[in-house]
C-alpha cells in the first residue's frame, strides 16, 4: 500500500506538472515530510536560465489553490516552492543530458566494484548509461536504472 506521503507527492505532482508546463517550467522534485512537528510540502521548480522569486511566489499561490480545491491535503502544512539550488538533483535522462561536462555525485543502489559512491565529470549519456570521468584516465559507466541518488556538485573555481 502506498504511504500517505507518497500519495500526496504523487497527487501534487500530477496537478503541478500542467501548471508548470504552462509557465515554461519543470518540476525537479517534490517532497512531503514532517520537520519539527509540522508538515512541509516542498516543490522544487526550474526552467532554462533559472527561476525568480516572483516565479516561485506565483507558482506557490496557484499550486496552493489547486491543492486546496482538490482537497489533496486535509490538515495543516507549509508549502515551500523554490529553485533546486546549486546542487540540483538529477532524476532522469533529460537531467543528465543537460548536465554533460558538469561535476556530479552519484550514489548507486547496489555496489559496483565494491563502491556505491562516485564523483566525477559527466562525459556522456547514451542508451540509459552515464559515462562519468573520475579523473584523466578512469571513466566508469553507470546504468541510470541503478542510480539511487545523483546531484550536481557545485564547482567554486569553474
Amino acid at each position: 500500500m502506498i504511504s500517505e506521503s507518497k500519495r500526496i507527492v504523487h497527487e501534487v505532482s500530477s496537478v503541478a506538472e500542467p501548471l508548470l508546463d504552462s509557465r515554461g517550467m519543470e518540476m525537479v522534485e517534490t517532497e512531503f515530510l514532517s520537520e519539527k512537528g509540522r508538515w512541509i510540502l516542498r516543490v522544487f521548480i526550474d526552467r532554462e536560465g533559472g527561476v525568480t522569486l516572483d516565479d516561485c511566489a506565483g507558482v506557490s499561490r496557484e499550486l496552493g489553490d489547486l491543492i486546496e480545491a482538490k482537497n489533496i491535503i486535509d490538515y495543516p502544512y507549509v508549502l515551500e516552492v523554490s529553485s533546486p539550488g546549486l546542487n540540483r538533483p538529477l532524476k532522469n535522462e533529460r537531467d543528465f543530458m543537460r548536465s554533460i561536462d558538469k561535476m556530479v555525485k552519484v550514489t548507486m543502489s547496489q555496489p559496483i566494484n565494491n563502491r556505491r559512491n562516485f564523483t566525477g565529470r559527466l562525459a556522456d549519456v547514451r542508451e540509459g548509461i552515464i559515462h562519468l570521468s573520475l579523473d584523466d584516465t578512469n571513466v566508469v559507466e553507470l546504468a541510470l536504472e541503478g542510480i539511487e541518488r545523483a546531484r550536481l556538485k557545485y564547482e567554486y573555481n569553474k
